[in-house]
């Protein structure tokens, strides 16, 4: 279960102001002899990581300050939300490619950018091979911005010359998710939106259990006759079919079997398909998905960055995003916190979306380094 693990240096930030930058602490002697593999640790920093963390005292308000190392798990503050990421990110690896992943193929900041696959086993890409080479208005798309190859480093290079501030976090924390591996990742979009409703609510390990039991009910036929075969993931048809009370069995409440039945029916009527989430834009997604019981605001948020590979969405509500927004600016969080009150408790939302507002259209990638920031962990969102 993914868990908020604050920097201790954040934690222990002294006050607002931004101070000039302090000689660093001579290391202090311990008794104990390090271990080997402590030295060899410290002996394989390279000099660019030391010269990224003192340019980093200089660039940084005192309370922010780059996390050492991390593993890290996102995490909103509360189960509901922390789960949804964890059972979308425990899914089988999507299919990469077998060959390195194109660098060529078109990217827009308001469509979806990943390969998704239908629950037929099809996919589909906003710009398939040869459209690059056809007028927007013969494609009825937005003109590409990027390629799938020179996305990030232009949005890295945005952020960067938006705020040099950054540069350290952005040099130390590479994002898998928009480099060409991670936009060559194919998603299964209704599957990820099953997923999540499976974790709302819940413990880690109770979603993952429900999971698999839930995948269990349709693979029958496979139990016990061939361990190496992995379950398929049901189609919205065979959901359909089956009726709320089988769907319990898996340990899902009523209210879940119902959310998870009405997003299959909309999918198996078409309503809702691969195909226009791939081509609607960024309000049409809203308004269909949040229109979709189970499915909030935050959710589709979400999923709209992480499976969709969005690249101009932010968060005002996730408070991860709020308590990196809140430091960037100088703010001591834990006094914010303290203080409590109210969904925007640790920034007000016209205050983030003015701040990321210079950020657009790469605001996805913004939000990303603001949960690093706050030294959360967002590898599970992405991997």
């Amino acid at each position: 279960m993914m868990t908020l693990r604050r920097s201790a240096r954040l934690t222990a930030a002294l006050n607002n102001k931004v101070l000039p930058p302090q000689p660093p602490s001579p290391p202090k002697k311990s008794s104990r002899p390090q271990s080997s593999s402590r030295v060899n640790k410290a002996k394989s920093r390279s000099k660019k990581d030391i010269n990224d963390l003192k340019r980093s005292a200089e660039q940084l308000p005192l309370n922010v300050t780059l996390p050492d190392t991390g593993t890290i798990s996102v995490s909103n503050g509360n189960a509901e939300t922390d789960n949804i990421f964890d059972l979308i990110s425990s899914d089988p690896p999507s299919r990469l490619h077998a060959t390195p992943p194109p660098l060529d193929r078109p990217v827009e900041p308001h469509r979806t950018n990943a390969t998704l696959l239908t629950p037929h086993g099809s996919s589909l890409v906003a710009y398939p091979p040869g459209s690059e080479s056809l007028s927007p208005s013969k494609t009825g798309r937005p003109r590409p911005t990027a390629t799938t190859g020179t996305l990030l480093e232009k949005a890295e290079a945005h952020l960067i010359a938006t705020d040099a501030r950054l540069e350290p976090l952005i040099r130390r924390h590479p994002c898998h998710l928009f480099s060409p591996e991670g936009l060559a990742e194919e998603i299964d979009p209704f599957r990820s939106l099953v997923s999540s409703i499976i974790g709302q609510q819940v413990s880690g390990a109770a979603a993952r259990s429900i999971k698999n039991k839930f995948v269990a009910l349709f693979n029958k036929e496979n139990d016990g006759q061939d361990p190496a075969k992995p379950h398929r993931f049901p189609t919205p048809e065979e959901i359909v079919q089956c009726d709320l009370a089988t769907l319990r069995t898996a340990g899902l409440s009523q209210r879940k079997a119902e959310y998870i039945h009405g997003l299959s029916q909309k999918f198996a009527t078409g309503e809702l398909s691969a195909r226009m989430l791939l081509n609607a834009s960024d309000e049409e997604l809203m308004e269909k998905l949040t229109a979709v019981r189970g499915l909030g605001r935050w959710s589709v948020e979400m999923f709209a960055c992480f499976a969709l590979k969005r690249i101009d969405v932010f968060s005002t509500g996730d408070l991860g995003v709020q308590r990196g927004c809140a430091a960037l600016m100088g703010k001591d969080v834990s006094k914010l916190k303290a203080k409590g009150g109210g969904k925007f408790k640790y920034m007000a939302e016209k205050d983030m979306l003015e701040l990321a507002a210079k950020f657009a259209p790469y605001r996805s990638l913004f939000m990303w380094y603001m949960w690093r920031i706050e030294d959360v962990d967002v590898t599970v969102m992405n991997a």
